[in-house]
C-alpha cells in the first residue's frame, strides 16, 4: 500500500531544501573549476556539477508535480562555503589538496542535508519521493567518495 504525502507543504519544503544544497554544489564546483589550472580537476568538477544538474531536474519536476515553485537560491551555508573556498584558493595558490578539502566539506554538507531530509520528513514524503531521494543521496555519495579519495591521495 502506497503512503501519500501527509503534508504537501512539508514535502515541498523538504524537496526545496535538497534543491538548495544542489544549487550550492553547482555553484561550488563552478567556483572550484575557476580556482584550479588542472585540466583533470576541471573535468571532474564538471562531472560532479553535472550530477547535481541532473538531480536538480528531477527535484524541480517533483516540486512542480506537487503544485509548488522550485527554489532558485542557495543556502546561507552554501554562500559561506563558496566565500571560504574563494579565500582559501587565493591563499593557497591553487593548492590541489586544499581545493579538494574544500570540495569534500561541501560534499559532507550535501550528505548531511539529504540525511536530515530523510529523517525529518519521512512521514511527509511518498514512497516514490523517498526512493528518489535515497537514490540521489547514493549518487552524491559516489561523488563524495571520489573527492575524498583524491584529497587523501594529495595528502
Amino acid at each position: 500500500m502506497e503512503r501519500m504525502a501527509i503534508d504537501t507543504e512539508k514535502a515541498l519544503k523538504a524537496l526545496n531544501n535538497l534543491i538548495e544544497i544542489n544549487n550550492d554544489r553547482v555553484e561550488g564546483y563552478e567556483t572550484a573549476s575557476k580556482e584550479t589550472d588542472s585540466v583533470e580537476l576541471k573535468g571532474l568538477f564538471a562531472n560532479w556539477k553535472g550530477t547535481s544538474e541532473t538531480i536538480l531536474s528531477e527535484l524541480r519536476s517533483e516540486v512542480r508535480n506537487l503544485g509548488g515553485e522550485p527554489e532558485e537560491g542557495t543556502r546561507v551555508t552554501g554562500k559561506f562555503f563558496r566565500a571560504w573556498m574563494d579565500v582559501k584558493a587565493a591563499l593557497t595558490g591553487n593548492d590541489r589538496h586544499q581545493i579538494l578539502s574544500s570540495c569534500e566539506f561541501g560534499e559532507d554538507k550535501a550528505q548531511e542535508t539529504y540525511q536530515n531530509v530523510l529523517e525529518d520528513y519521512s512521514n511527509d514524503l511518498s514512497a516514490e519521493q523517498t526512493s528518489m531521494i535515497r537514490e540521489q543521496k547514493s549518487r552524491l555519495m559516489a561523488d563524495h567518495d571520489k573527492v575524498k579519495a583524491l584529497r587523501d591521495a594529495e595528502a
